[in-house]
């Protein structure tokens, strides 16, 4: 699968030459053929160029940010498994009062 940032820069490229959207459209999928990003997206991108942002980077969503992955966090699941490594995620959770769907994603990640 094509990365999406290299799709990205080509579109930004385009831009800065002065092509316009329509213009574009066409270019990737010559290029990334089934994987080119849609006529939308090249247009969304293109409104986010004429906007000033020229960040290829993702910008931050709108929802409420994760909590559970934090410094505290692992700790506290780091030292729990120190004392007893055999301990299960529900051990865990009951111990240290970080969620079961948390503790699994601190352990595995």
């Amino acid at each position: 699968m094509t990365d999406l940032k290299e799709q990205c820069v080509c579109i930004k490229f385009c831009f800065l030459l002065g092509k316009t959207a329509a213009e574009t459209v066409t270019m990737p999928r010559g290029a990334f053929k089934e994987e080119a990003l849609s006529q939308a997206r090249v247009y969304e991108w293109f409104s986010q160029f004429k906007r000033g942002d020229m960040s290829l980077e993702d910008q931050p969503r709108s929802g409420r940010p994760s909590t559970s992955r934090n410094d505290e966090n692992i700790k506290k699941i780091r030292d729990a498994i120190m004392l007893d490594c055999c301990r299960t995620i529900d051990e865990l959770e009951a111990l240290t009062g970080v969620s079961w769907s948390s503790c699994q994603r601190i352990l595995t990640e």
